[in-house]
């Protein structure tokens, strides 16, 4: 079996209103780490003005305004500019984002025994949590 130091990588870019995530967001962010799902590698929160102007801002440059101070990074620097503007065209005008880069700890140990047997994963793709519940509703009625 492959042994790697780390698991399957992914990028996710959280919305929210204002300048900051609320305490509800912030607690979220905490309880997955804790719960050792997923390992937080990177973290950027990004504000576009009404006029479009991005501000990024790194977590050791927020994270006590923000009040998300007490997580600790593994791996900072893999969400890079280029990441940010390409996703940034996702956030409204006058809105922010956490830019959140997760190891997917859950999956770590299957993509070593993928990679060590010959196994390759071909294609992935996330559906969202509220289009599964939709879905599922309508299945049930």
């Amino acid at each position: 079996m492959a042994e790697f130091t780390y698991g399957p990588v992914e990028l996710i870019l959280v919305g929210f209103e204002g300048e900051r995530p609320g305490p509800e967001i912030v607690s979220a962010f905490e309880e997955v780490v804790d719960a050792g799902a997923v390992r937080l590698l990177d973290l950027l929160f990004v504000t576009k003005s009404p006029e479009g102007d991005l501000t990024v801002l790194e977590l050791d440059e927020a994270g006590e305004q923000i009040g998300v101070g007490d997580l600790v990074l593994e791996a900072t620097g893999l969400a890079s500019l280029d990441d940010v503007e390409e996703l940034a065209a996702e956030i409204p005008a006058g809105s922010s984002a956490a830019l959140l880069v997760i190891e997917l700890l859950w999956a770590k140990n299957l993509a070593s025994r993928l990679a060590g047997n010959g196994g390759t994963v071909v294609s992935s793709e996330r559906i969202p949590a509220p289009v599964v519940n939709e879905v599922m509703a309508a299945i049930a009625e």
